[in-house]
């Protein structure tokens, strides 16, 4: 042992690392995704295990940009990176550049779960969908440039409605970047004063073309808009996240622009018939008042307004006179009531019934209601009803 170099821990490790940095450049694997985690500083941390073992994986901030949905646990992917050492463990992981989900199974499980995530927190509530303006005057599009779909709106609106006023704000709609391109573009439009309405699509495509729109920040951004949003993504058969938390939902980028404006021919139509009809109903009201007008100047009141006076002042005179004489009998009866009430309390007043010979014992200033409360000798007082007088116990009988 002593003709052997000793190595100090830090000069071990970093002779292994040398071996596996050296050895394992670009390699693929594939496995299942444990203990997620986005820290605040935007980097992934994850595990990446199949049954038999596992392996700590990182994904920097400057390259999780680049996917097109958010890894979860649970999730089979396949991983291109470099196995590094992180020498102050002593900890082997790969430097992840590359995650894709291990066919089209793995995204719908994503999409289920981010889907229950949401709704369990209320983003799909119908009480927070905002009703879509009638009559809308300028109109938000947040799509790609370069697509069917915009051109497909702009037609259609243009037939129907040609008084609009719109802004298309250009975003990528899918690929790196997409999903927080159009997250930015509805939280811009937001900024504009006088937006009344704002359709957010593209046009068809697979369940990884249109994954933007899956993505939660595009979700959220959708649900913290002020500005009603109307989802037009991809074709009928096509439901996206952001289909659930959108105001409205239109099965494609044209059916979008069909729903929120009415025709203008139509509505021209709408507006002669209503003046036909108006007129209508005014020369029939006119028509009815005449009618009435002529009946009543043939009245018995128009022919002989005297006489009809006449009948009212007698009838009001009636009236009066009968008002004095209720007036008059109720007065009577509260008067005899009085009186009855006035005798019931004089005969209950203690002078009266003094005056009928009885008096009132005190004794220490404390009437004196049983003869059991006297004892001879007690020097009691007398109330009549014209004085007082003081007298002694003598004896007593009970």
């Amino acid at each position: 042992m002593n003709n052997d170099k000793i190595l100090s821990v830090s000069e071990l490790t970093r002779k292994i690392r040398n071996v596996i940095e050296s050895s394992f450049v670009g390699v693929t694997v594939q496995g299942e995704i444990s203990n997620f985690k986005c820290h605040t500083s935007g980097h992934f941390y994850f595990t990446l295990k199949d049954e038999h073992t596992q392996i700590q994986a990182v994904m920097w901030r400057n390259r999780t940009g680049s996917l097109f949905f958010t890894p979860q646990d649970g999730m089979n992917v396949i991983v291109r990176g470099n196995v590094t050492v992180y020498e102050v463990r002593g900890q082997y992981q790969i430097d992840v550049f590359e995650i894709v989900p291990r066919g089209i199974g793995e995204l719908q499980l994503a999409f289920e779960k981010l889907k229950q995530k949401l709704a369990a927190e209320g983003l799909f509530d119908k009480a927070h969908k905002k009703p879509l303006p009638r009559y809308p005057r300028y109109i938000g599009i947040v799509t790609s440039l370069t697509g069917a779909a915009v051109r497909d709106i702009i037609n259609v609106l243009s037939r129907r409605f040609p008084f609009l006023e719109i802004i298309i704000y250009s975003v990528k709609v899918q690929g790196e970047g997409a999903a927080q391109e159009i997250a930015q573009a509805i939280q811009d439009l937001n900024k504009i004063g006088g937006i009344d309405l704002m359709i957010v699509g593209r046009g068809g495509g697979s369940l990884e073309d249109l994954w933007a729109f899956n993505e939660e920040i595009v979700a959220r951004a959708i649900y913290n808009s002020r500005i009603p949003v109307v989802s037009a993504v991809g074709h009928e058969i096509d439901y996206t996240i952001a289909d659930f938390v959108a105001d409205f939902r239109a099965p494609t980028p044209s059916a979008a622009a069909e729903l929120i404006v009415p025709d203008y021919r139509e509505l021209i139509e709408y507006i002669r018939n209503f003046c036909y009809n108006s007129e209508q109903l005014l020369g029939n009201a006119v028509t009815t008042v005449k009618q009435k007008i002529a009946s009543l100047l043939e009245s018995y009141a128009f022919n002989r307004p005297k006489s009809m006076v006449e009948q009212y002042n007698q009838r009001v005179d009636e009236l009066q006179r009968s008002l004095q004489n209720n007036i008059l009998h109720k007065i009577s009866i509260f008067n005899e009531k009085c009186n009855s009430l006035q005798q019931r309390l004089f005969s209950l007043n203690p002078d009266s019934v003094l005056k009928r010979g009885y008096a009132i014992v005190f004794r220490e200033k404390r009437v004196v209601d049983s003869v059991k409360k006297l004892q001879p000798e007690n020097i009691i007082q007398i109330h009549f009803h014209d004085g007082d007088t003081s007298a002694e116990v003598k004896k007593r009988d009970k």
